[in-house]
């Protein structure tokens, strides 16, 4: 059982009045780096970690869970980390800080490239959004009010729940009574068109040590079916989530272009989306938890997640 609000007492020994929601987001989020600092709970405070999501499942299919169950059903919101779809885990995720005002927070991992190919990752994440919504009445969860927040490979796979909620092509396994549907996005610079790529970065698609490469399992255009469907860009329809889209001008692993097409997509079939491009900045940094940036996401999931 989830319990409480945590503490706003946090490893860098600052302190911060409780409705101090900004101030509180950006004590945690101060800079990538500070993802993996975990902020200290109050004595009779517990998480839930290590959650199975698919009965059996891989060993990456797994949450942790962070939130009360006292009073009235909460918002929630989904970390998905990044990686490259290759690394990283749910135990890196910036958003605890909106535990204490009233959210109850998931955080995924799901599998990587190494144990699977596209579209493993959308299906996992599909699968956790469906086994929350099955356990909502249980972790005091509103079911109507779920929103997504990811960042690179992480920004990719919310992009792809917030863009394919008319489609169950990619709901498999449990629970598939439940909705997978999304109310709203926070997509940080992900990937949306791998058909429309370039070899800019990294990230190309023809290079077999390239993350995309991997996530396809081999390059283009010999996968092009495949990265066809991996792209949000080619889901986007009128009933798509509410989008707020982030990302730096001189990112040198995903172009800006990535953002800028979802945006553009976005907004001829009518969907509410804001595009918001940092200058100078690349993937990532500290640019994105500059006060104005987390007064926006504050503004949005106010919006999109408390207004009922």
């Amino acid at each position: 059982m989830l319990v409480g609000r945590l503490a706003d007492t946090f490893t860098r020994g600052m302190r911060f009045p409780a409705r101090s929601f900004t101030a509180l987001l950006a004590l945690l989020t101060a800079n990538l780096s500070a993802f993996s600092q975990t902020p200290k709970l109050p004595p009779d405070a517990k998480v839930l970690r290590d959650v199975p999501y698919v009965t059996g499942g891989h060993e990456r299919q797994k949450l942790d869970l962070y939130g009360t169950v006292a009073g009235e059903k909460r918002p929630l919101l989904v970390w998905i980390h990044g990686g490259g779809w290759e690394g990283g885990n749910k135990n890196d995720c910036p958003a605890l800080g909106l535990v204490a005002h009233g959210f109850v927070v998931a955080s995924l991992n799901y599998r990587l490239s190494q144990h699977a190919i596209f579209p493993a990752q959308i299906e996992d994440g599909k699968s956790a959004i469906r086994w929350l919504r099955a356990h909502a009445e249980e972790y005091g969860i509103d079911p109507a009010r779920i929103g997504v927040w990811g960042a690179s490979a992480g920004g990719h796979l919310v992009a792809l729940l917030g863009t394919t909620g008319h489609t169950k092509q990619f709901d498999k396994g449990e629970n598939l009574d439940q909705s997978s549907r999304v109310q709203c996005v926070i997509n940080w610079f992900g990937p949306t068109d791998f058909l429309r790529w370039g070899n800019t970065s990294i990230f190309t698609v023809t290079d077999p040590k390239s993350p995309i490469y991997k996530l396809l399992g081999g390059p283009l255009p010999e996968n092009d079916a495949l990265a066809r469907t991996a792209s949000p860009v080619n889901f986007v329809q009128k009933d798509a989530a509410p989008f707020l889209i982030m990302h730096g001008d001189k990112d040198t692993l995903v172009p800006v272009q990535q953002s800028e097409e979802l945006q553009e997509a976005l907004q001829q079939a009518g969907v509410d989306s804001t595009l918001d491009i940092l200058p100078g900045s690349n993937h990532g940094g500290g640019e994105f938890f500059a006060e104005p940036k987390l007064k926006l996401m504050v503004d949005f999931v106010e919006k999109h997640l408390l207004v009922k």
